[in-house]
């Protein structure tokens, strides 16, 4: 991975969720995350740095998870002809099926938008 891939990806969520208070960005310590256009990026936009410690398997358990869910779910049934088939399906399943519809066991059977949802109506509520 370079630092464009991970710096698109990141433009990507900031434009599409404005966070309006700061948010913490967790990674590894690759060279993408360090890099000066990433920390410049963070500061920009009122972006919190978390990086995990050399070695820390356990702070990549929720990607880990996501990602075995995407490839046994979504992949390997597949044969993609071209990468952007390829895109077009894994972001069909991201935001067509995985975000607003799958039930997870950890967020008492809602989905991510549904559990986000309740999260910000509680939150309101205080």
């Amino acid at each position: 991975m370079d630092k464009e891939l991970a710096l698109n990806a990141l433009v990507m969520a900031v434009w599409r969720r404005q966070p309006k208070q700061t948010v913490m960005v967790h990674s590894d310590q690759g060279s993408q995350f360090s890099s000066y256009d990433w920390q410049d990026f963070l500061k920009a936009h009122n972006l919190q740095q978390s990086m995990s410690r050399r070695g820390n398997c356990h702070d990549n358990a929720v990607a880990e998870s996501f990602f075995q869910l995407l490839k046994r779910e979504r992949i390997r049934r597949k044969s993609y002809e071209t990468r952007e088939q390829a895109k077009r399906d894994i972001f069909d399943y991201i935001e067509m099926f995985y975000n607003p519809k799958r039930r997870h066991g950890f967020s008492n059977q809602l989905s991510p938008a549904n559990y986000e949802k309740q999260y910000f109506q509680r939150l309101s509520s205080v």
